[in-house]
């Protein structure tokens, strides 16, 4: 009996399946102890003749608010501690996910428009962990977090972008990476093509006591204030993707995505 005991006992210890099912659920505790910020507090101008009503995160994709997407896709994976930076029509995303209990939804308000920049270092006395995911509510590219977490802190990284494919877009960030996928250069939307190959995804793992987010104005951008001056200064990465980018910024890229289904496949 003792040697019968042992031998499954060696083949569970030894199995792939398994060994992959405990990483997986290790993963996942990890993950559901980082906070993630998402940015939705913007006014959503340019989406108003198409979307007059509603914050744009909510904008409906396939009758789904956009933002619903982007939350199922976190919760899956194991986040448990949502925290919303909102402004224009705030009340409408707050009454959406306050009464859900899947997870810890919190909310940072925002009484007069702050830039992204500005909307993180509001929100800051509501984030807990170091690193902190952030993201924009206005777009997804599926990005296995559990690698992405993993990746940012094997580089020390004390940033992680998460980084397409190109493919002749400019109205995004251009980034450059060395062979090691440290970022040697960030471009934040420029009106004209670039010859780098990756672009800012708009996700990212920050490590929250390196970077200074406090700022004496109180409106100021990521993109264009904090990260291209973090990317000379300290070890910053780029998580590459082979997912598609989906943004809904524009009434033009709001009826693209609606015309196909968001896979995160």
């Amino acid at each position: 009996m003792h040697s019968l005991r042992s031998c499954f006992s060696c083949y569970f210890n030894d199995c792939p399946f398994l060994y992959f099912l405990k990483f997986n659920i290790h993963m996942r505790a990890i993950l559901g102890t980082v906070d993630v910020l998402i940015l939705c507090g913007g006014l959503g101008s340019r989406l108003k003749s198409v979307n007059p009503d509603r914050p744009k995160s909510l904008a409906p994709i396939g009758g789904k608010p956009f933002l619903d997407i982007l939350v199922e896709d976190l919760v899956k994976q194991g986040f448990q501690r949502i925290i919303f930076c909102v402004g224009h029509l705030k009340e409408q995303i707050i009454d959406r996910y306050k009464p859900r209990k899947d997870a810890e939804y919190l909310f940072s308000k925002e009484y007069s428009p702050l830039g992204t920049g500005g909307a993180i270092q509001n929100a800051l006395p509501l984030i807990h962990s170091n690193p902190v995911l952030i993201m924009n509510g206005d777009s997804f590219c599926y990005v296995d977090y559990a690698k992405f977490h993993q990746f940012h802190m094997d580089k020390s990284a004390a940033a992680s972008l998460v980084l397409a494919a190109q493919h002749g877009r400019c109205d995004g960030g251009a980034v450059s990476l060395d062979e090691a996928r440290q970022i040697q250069t960030f471009t934040e939307k420029s009106i004209e093509p670039t010859h780098e190959r990756f672009i800012n995804a708009g996700i990212y793992l920050l490590q929250v006591d390196s970077i200074d987010l406090h700022r004496p104005a109180p409106t100021y951008s990521l993109e264009y204030d904090v990260l291209p001056e973090l990317v000379r200064t300290q070890p910053c990465f780029g998580f590459v993707v082979s997912s598609g980018l989906v943004d809904i910024g524009t009434p033009e890229r709001y009826l693209r995505a609606n015309s196909h289904t968001v896979n995160n496949d």
